[in-house]
């Protein structure tokens, strides 16, 4: 269905530790670690999720060795816009300077999972033969700071990936249970007199850790499993697998239920906590770089988010 010519990724300068945070809400270091796996995460200052995502496509364009104009789709990913309207894919098109569709998709932090099934639905159809996704998220700008809760878990940033044509996916599957209460970011309240008063006076992230905990590992490890179903292969012989990050505790629980050695798992997430949809990207590219993936390799990719989105692919290097 396609076939990866391309990684970026990009991530603002400014980082915040754990020990600043503890700065600004009662926290600490050794409870955020503990609970999280996260030490410090980029936080976007003068960056947008326009201008993250950009960069990354830079990034991905260069290393594939496509021109902007020989794209035939653009297909950005976010729930954290500069706008709800129009998307960080028609920002990043003008950017790049790319002549092609180009339109947003939000399916929470499964995000780029749905942009790989899209990609791999118009590349089937013969409808487009380059693709470019971008996954930038300004996750800070959606944090209620007050809350010790939420604020410990996000972070900034953006990752991009060129599609060729290619046999090299092998599966993928996304799933949605629609849900609105467990995790997710409120909507703007307005200011029509004509409205009733609203319960929600904020447009920050919320989020109910119990009920996401046991979701996510039940999801992730559910869909890795799927995917390799469909793919024909063996769980035990997927060479490394890139998971959301959204808690070391969870992915450590979904290596335990798949009884796969935690050294296929690709984690970043103490460097840079949670980035929703981009999370997947950015640790690809930054793996990628580093020159882990061999070819042949089986790679896995699973992840989990708002409404209640998941998805399994599995994805032949």
């Amino acid at each position: 269905m396609f076939k990866i010519l391309g990684t970026g990724h990009f991530l603002p300068e400014r980082v915040v530790s754990n020990d600043e945070l503890s700065e600004i809400v009662e926290t600490s270091d050794e409870w955020i670690s503990k609970r999280t796996g996260i030490r410090r995460r980029h936080i976007a200052t003068t960056e947008t999720t326009s201008s993250m995502g950009t960069e990354a496509a830079k990034n991905a364009l260069e290393m594939a060795g496509v021109k902007p104009e020989e794209l035939d789709l653009i297909i950005g990913t976010t729930g954290t816009g500069d706008n709800v309207t129009p998307g960080v894919a028609c920002a990043v098109q003008k950017n790049i300077g790319a002549d092609c569709p180009a339109f947003d998709i939000s399916s929470g932090c499964s995000g780029f999972m749905v942009a790989m099934d899209i990609a791999a639905k118009y590349m089937k159809s013969g409808a487009a033969k380059k693709v470019l996704i971008v996954s930038s998220e300004t996750m800070s700008r959606y944090t209620d700071w007050t809350d010790r809760s939420t604020c410990v878990l996000f972070g900034d940033g953006a990752g991009a990936v060129v599609l060729g044509e290619g046999d090299n996916l092998l599966s993928i599957k996304i799933n949605t249970h629609g849900n609105t209460e467990f995790v997710g970011i409120h909507g703007a309240k307005g200011n029509c007199p004509y409205a009733e008063p609203s319960e929600t006076n904020d447009s920050f992230t919320f989020m109910n850790g119990p009920e996401t905990y046991k979701y996510a590992i039940g999801a992730m490890s559910g869909d890795i499993i799927e995917a390799a179903e469909l793919a024909g292969v063996d769980v035990r012989d997927i060479d490394h697998i890139i998971p959301h990050q959204a808690n070391l505790r969870i992915i450590m629980a979904t290596q335990s239920k798949l009884d796969i050695p935690m050294e296929k798992f690709c984690v970043e997430i103490e460097d840079m906590g949670n980035t929703s949809s981009s999370t997947e990207p950015i640790v690809l590219d930054i793996e990628n770089r580093r020159g882990r993936f061999k070819e042949g390799d089986l790679v896995a990719f699973t992840a989990f988010g708002a409404g209640l989105t998941d998805g399994g692919a599995i994805y032949r290097w």
